[in-house]
């Protein structure tokens, strides 16, 4: 594959940045700590490398033609507090599952990135909160500050980036020890199961998948075919990804490779730009293009197509396969008139990107019982008309981003629990948005498999005819 390079029209740098407007940044109090902690995380190893990179971006390259499907999930916003070996391994082991589920289906490979090791910046719509008639910073996540309502905790510090950094480390060595340790080996495909889901029609849906791909593996073995044995079944490739937002974080973790002269982020494989930081005159635009990184954008619904050409312009000049990921969120009751003016600016430029759908933040709602949620059947709704727009518009639908959790919270309303309005207060832990718990995001895989799976059918006869009745 090419080597991503930016424009060479305007020179950057990783901190060409700094000359531009920058939304969503805290205002630090002592800015001679953080100028310490820059220099410190700039003297530090990359939490992720080049190669690994590269090779994504060819993952991804895959997903733009059709011939993969990207999966990305995790944590509304990592936190000091709730770091632990459980909650990462559940949350990786749900993806294992979805990705299972998705591609036994649509009999394609699934690219797994996790909004993990990394994702601890969160963007806000106020800089500040009020609560009882006192105002204070609003919670931008843990790496910036805290979320106790108390003025020590809310005061923006540096420092937390070192805490940050080291817990992303550390999530890093057990994702990999996952992947690569066995964990994840396709064998022990039946002992990914939750403890809570095994009294749900669900678990036991998964469990009979499961046994299909045993007796699969086994029949395999028992032919001596070596694809039983081979790495891919044994292992996965897993990804790390999170919201570029603190961008003297991610200057800080910047290199240059030496083998191809190209920058790359070191913070996690792949970065995106958010709906609240996507000005093209801005300062994250700015980090973003510069970086061999592959790069996501998050478009809502108030988004116009000439907005959106000029952001591939800026981010992806030379339009190279792999290197934008386009994250539609638009909420389930405007995806139908707001995605198609996109997708068809973007096919009538003949540009090559990934499109993904976001199904979360559009369809965010406040309860009367004052929770913040999100509706299982609005998210679903807004699924299934993102791969039925792709096939009006002849695009491709090439992947999903989710907010959730390998635990057994109660933050989304609905699925087939069935969680109600008054049942969110049983086990509602985020510290930002709600997640999919464990089981509305199986059962939420198992729907999507379908949708694919029919989708992928549908376009095949529909080549089918254009190609007089030939396979094509």
């Amino acid at each position: 594959m090419t080597q991503y390079i930016p424009s060479a029209r305007i020179s950057w740098t990783p901190a060409s940045w700094r000359g531009k407007s920058a939304a969503q940044l805290p205002d630090y109090p002592d800015s001679a700590a953080l100028t310490e902690v820059e220099e410190r995380l700039a003297a530090s190893l990359p939490l992720v490398f080049a190669g690994e990179i590269r090779a994504l971006r060819e993952q991804l390259a895959e997903v733009a033609v059709g011939r993969a499907f990207l999966l990305q999930g995790g944590d509304c916003a990592e936190s000091f507090a709730q770091f632990n070996e459980p909650a990462i391994t559940d949350t990786f082991r749900v993806l294992l599952q979805m990705a299972v589920v998705l591609t036994f289906a649509a009999a394609c490979p699934v690219v797994k990135v996790g909004r993990m090791a990394g994702q601890f910046a969160k963007p806000r719509s106020s800089p500040t909160e009020t609560q009882d008639g006192r105002v204070l910073p609003s919670y931008r996540g843990d790496i910036v500050n805290g979320l106790d309502f108390t003025e020590a905790a809310r005061r923006p510090e540096p420092r937390r980036q070192l805490r940050a950094y080291a817990q992303s480390a550390a999530t890093l060595n057990l994702l990999r020890a996952l992947a690569q340790g066995g964990f994840a080996d396709l064998h022990r495909v039946q002992q990914w199961n939750l403890d809570f889901l095994h009294t749900n029609p669900l678990g036991a849906r998964y469990q009979e998948l499961a046994g299909r791909i045993s007796e699969t593996l086994a029949f395999m073995r028992a032919c001596r075919l070596d694809a039983a044995t081979d790495p891919q079944v044994r292992q996965v490739q897993f990804y790390t990804s999170h919201e570029a937002l603190l961008l003297n974080y991610e200057q800080a973790l910047t290199r240059r490779d030496s083998t191809t002269g190209a920058w790359y982020s070191g913070s996690a494989h792949f970065l995106w730009i958010g709906e609240r930081t996507r000005q093209l005159d801005g300062a994250h635009v700015e980090f973003a293009r510069g970086i061999a990184n592959p790069i996501g954008v998050k478009l809502g619904p108030t988004t116009d197509s000439d907005t959106l050409l000029r952001l591939l312009d800026a981010l992806n000049p030379t339009d190279q396969p792999g290197r934008l990921t386009l994250i539609s969120r638009m909420g389930a009751d405007r995806i139908e008139t707001a995605l198609p003016p996109l997708i068809r600016a973007v096919q009538r430029e003949g540009r090559q990107v990934v499109w993904s759908c976001d199904p979360m933040h559009g369809n965010t709602l406040a309860t009367r019982t004052g929770y913040k949620t999100r509706p299982f059947a609005r998210i679903l709704d807004e699924v299934r008309g993102f791969f039925a727009i792709h096939r009006a518009e002849g695009s491709i639908p090439g992947g999903m981003h989710f907010e959730l959790t390998g635990q057994d919270v109660t933050e989304c309303l609905g699925g087939s629990q069935a969680i109600t309005e008054e049942g969110l207060a049983d086990r509602y832990h985020t510290q930002c948005d709600p997640r999919l718990n464990a089981l509305q995001s199986l059962e939420l895989a198992f729907l999507i498999a379908e949708t694919l799976k029919d989708y992928r059918r549908a376009t095949q006869r529909d080549h089918k005819v254009e190609n007089g009745g030939r396979d094509t």
